[in-house]
């Protein structure tokens, strides 16, 4: 899964982002179309309940959270975009990485993500 992108579409704007080439990103891609609502956590990033877990075999057992990364928070079983720093926490495991401005999808509401083809 070489350079795998996809697409987040809100009612403020888009952005693409490049998956990981990890199980957990697989997995993640593997669900897609998906329509998530998010939610504010923390004042750093918005989150969304996944339909299925995530396969996170062979990930490391936390990470931390960079402005533009999108991750999966195992724990809850949450899509996460982070708008901002979150330091290393156990079960946080990095999906890829938005390009460019995350600004534009890190907003309350629903959120599209797609396959970019």
């Amino acid at each position: 899964m070489q350079n795998l992108k996809i697409i987040l579409k809100s009612s403020n704007g888009e952005a693409t982002a490049i998956l990981d080439d990890t199980a957990a990103a697989r997995s993640f891609a593997a669900q897609l179309p998906l329509t998530l609502n998010l939610e504010d956590y923390g004042g750093h990033e918005k989150i969304a309940k996944l339909p299925k877990p995530l396969d996170t075999r062979g990930a490391p057992s936390g990470s931390d959270g960079k402005k533009g990364e999108i991750s999966y928070f195992a724990p809850w079983n949450n899509f996460v975009i982070y708008y901002g720093y979150q330091p290393y926490y156990e079960g946080i495991v990095r999906l890829g990485v938005i390009e460019g401005d995350v600004s534009s999808v890190a907003k309350d509401g629903q959120i599209k993500i797609e396959l970019v083809k």
